[in-house]
This record gives structure tokens, C-alpha cells and sequence, in this order.
């Protein structure tokens, strides 16, 4: 495993409600724990050079810059599908966020709080470039 993201260990930076993913070496996923809303469905998955774990759902950045998702959609925090140009990820607890290489941020889902409010967001950066 190259790196991991596990349920209610809120140190890591990806954690998910109740399964744990970790991205292995060869760029494919695993998944353990909870799958009541398919967020283990991950076997398929490969090409994957991140991943994140919301609550329910789960995220995989291709090294191509798409995204690929699996888990509960009940605010949309899995329509990533048209996302190009990503150079990384995050999952909130039902919404998915995505650096684009420009520095520009998208984000889909719950948004009750104004989580999604990123649309103005401009340089920003991966921690350490």
C-alpha cells in the first residue's frame, strides 16, 4: 500500500464513516468495512494515484486527471465524472472536492454550509510545490 484512508481517524487527512481504502503500488484500490452504499465497489479501479473516503462514498484521482467515484450520491458527491485536469482530491462527508492544475477548484455535493463555495477559489496549491 502507498497510502491509505481509514473511518473516524480524523489525524488523516481522507477518512470515511465506517471503511477503510488504500491506494496499492500498482495504482489499484482496495476497500474494507461498511459497503451499504457500494463505497467498497472499488475493485475494478485502477490507474489511481490518490484516494479519498468521505462518509459514504469513496474517491480515486487517475493519473490521467479524471475522477472516478463510488458510494452514496444523495447530494451528488459522486458526479465527478466530467472532471478533467485534477491533480488532486478530497471527500468531505457528502461532498467531493478536486485541484485542477490552473488552481482552480471544483466541488460537487452537500453544500448546507457552503462547503462547495470554492468557485472564486484562484493559485491554489498541493502543500510543498
Amino acid at each position: 500500500m502507498v497510502a491509505v484512508a481509514a473511518g473516524n481517524v480524523h489525524m488523516a487527512t481522507n477518512t470515511g464513516n465506517a471503511h477503510t481504502i488504500g491506494l496499492r503500488s500498482d495504482g489499484t484500490v482496495a476497500a474494507v468495512g461498511l459497503n451499504k452504499h457500494g463505497q467498497c465497489d472499488v475493485g475494478g479501479w485502477s490507474g489511481i494515484v490518490a484516494v479519498s473516503a468521505g462518509s459514504y462514498h469513496t474517491i480515486g484521482l487517475k493519473s490521467d486527471g479524471t475522477v472516478i467515484a463510488a458510494g452514496r450520491n444523495e447530494h451528488g458527491q459522486c458526479n465527478v465524472s466530467g472532471w478533467r485536469d485534477i491533480v488532486a482530491v478530497a471527500a468531505g462527508c457528502a461532498h467531493t472536492l478536486g485541484l485542477k492544475s490552473d488552481g482552480t477548484v471544483v466541488a460537487v455535493g452537500d453544500n448546507e454550509y457552503g462547503q462547495c463555495n470554492v468557485s472564486k477559489w484562484r493559485g491554489i496549491q498541493l502543500p510543498g510545490r
